[in-house]
């Protein structure tokens, strides 16, 4: 397995295709959940993946502070059907909490998870800061990491 972490603009034509096809295949088809899956913040942020012999296992997009929150984020968080429950989510959530903290150095990370997942994310120290409302048709939550 090879982590990578880009810039957008670092990015090859395939590596975005890659991204975008999963992340339409899991949000947009398996979840039965038609919403805007391209929504401008790929640009700004930074995208860590991890990759194997067969492509794509997992992603993550960073998003800097004030691209969608006030504090930095984490989003569309996914892995590959076929390697979930093999720990490499648990992988993908510590190295993007690492890269934000070592590079951005923020107060807060924040996360928008949907809600069935909520203990995944309090198992990597974030809190529920929300009541579980409605994003396009699926419960959600938000969540807060305090790093300070």
């Amino acid at each position: 397995m090879k982590w990578t972490y880009r810039r957008f603009e670092g990015l090859s034509g395939r590596e975005v295709y890659e991204m975008l096809k999963l992340r339409v295949e899991v949000f947009v088809v398996e979840q039965n959940c038609a919403y805007p899956e391209i929504d401008g913040c790929d640009y700004d942020s930074i995208h860590v993946f991890c990759t194997d012999d067969d492509g794509l296992i997992a992603y993550a997009r960073l998003l800097p502070a004030g691209l969608k929150y006030e504090e930095p984020s984490i989003g569309r968080v996914i892995v590959r059907r076929d390697k979930r429950g093999t720990g490499v989510a648990h992988s993908l959530m510590k190295r993007s909490i690492h890269y934000i903290l070592s590079q951005w150095r923020p107060d807060k990370i924040h996360l928008q998870a949907q809600t069935h997942l909520a203990e995944f994310y309090t198992g990597h120290g974030f809190e529920v800061v929300s009541e579980p409302y409605d994003d396009d048709g699926i419960p959600h939550i938000d969540m807060i990491l305090k790093t300070k």
